[in-house]
């Protein structure tokens, strides 16, 4: 996998590099590169990341995108996390937000729910291992490297997955057009919010298991909204209610 870019390097640095299968760093060769990608090369050099140059229309050839800014990350595959570790770093917390993704199949949504969740300042991001996009380098763009900074984990069945969530205290909320308004919904500390596929949002058996279904009510000329953006509603609504309960 062939990330590039500046930002998601300056986010990757930031993260443990023992949780991370960084192969090597290819920045440009060019003569009189900006004092910043010089910075992220002598910080990457520091970290004992493996560093090489190379010609610029080369890195380009790389990632397959002209525009890399002059560095390309080789990574041996992203970094995804144990759900069984998750849960007991996140047991003992008084409150936790994990956000499930029921087949979300498109990389810029997934990208995007992604840069929302760590904005919001959720603990995790499942999502299913089959009918869903994969953490690409295209969805790191979209994220601006924010997927290095949350722990994604693969669910092979999503709906037993919910009962192990309810069995360590959590309440699962998922997004459905049948649900109650979002903002009459009153969280749980510990609370797992589900988002559906593109076209069918969430499954019947994911739904059933869940305890409360919410929606965002809207004009009746608009049927729905694209999931990344009843994502970013519903997850910031979530942040207001625990800042309003830490007062």
């Amino acid at each position: 996998m062939y990330l590039h870019g500046r930002n998601v390097l300056r986010e990757l640095l930031t993260v443990d590099s023992s949780a991370l299968n960084v192969k090597r760093i290819v920045f440009t060769n060019q003569k009189n590169v900006d004092s910043q990608l010089l910075e992220l090369a002598e910080e990457s050099k520091a970290r004992g990341f493996r560093i090489e140059e190379m010609a610029p229309e080369k890195l380009a050839n790389l990632c397959r995108e002209k525009k890399h800014q002059g560095v390309v990350i080789d990574l041996k595959q992203f970094p995804y996390s144990d759900s069984e570790e998750l849960l007991r770093a996140i047991e003992e917390q008084r409150t936790a937000t994990i956000v499930l993704l029921d087949q979300i199949q498109d990389p810029h949504n997934l990208g995007a729910i992604i840069r929302t969740s760590v904005a919001v300042g959720a603990d995790a991001i499942a999502i299913t291992s089959s009918n869903s996009a994969e953490i690409t380098p295209s969805v790191v763009k979209v994220s601006a490297g924010l997927a290095f900074k949350i722990p994604i984990i693969k669910i092979i069945n999503m709906a037993q997955f919910e009962e192990i969530l309810k069995e360590k205290g959590f309440w699962i909320y998922a997004s459905d057009m049948e649900g109650i308004p979002y903002y009459e919904n009153e969280y749980s500390e510990k609370s797992a919010i589900v988002f559906g596929n593109e076209g069918k949002g969430v499954r019947r058996l994911v739904k059933e298991r869940s305890d409360r279904l919410i929606s965002i009510p809207m004009e009746d000329t608009v049927d729905s909204l694209n999931v990344a953006a009843s994502a970013a509603i519903i997850l910031f609504d979530r942040r207001r209610q625990l800042a309003l309960g830490g007062e």
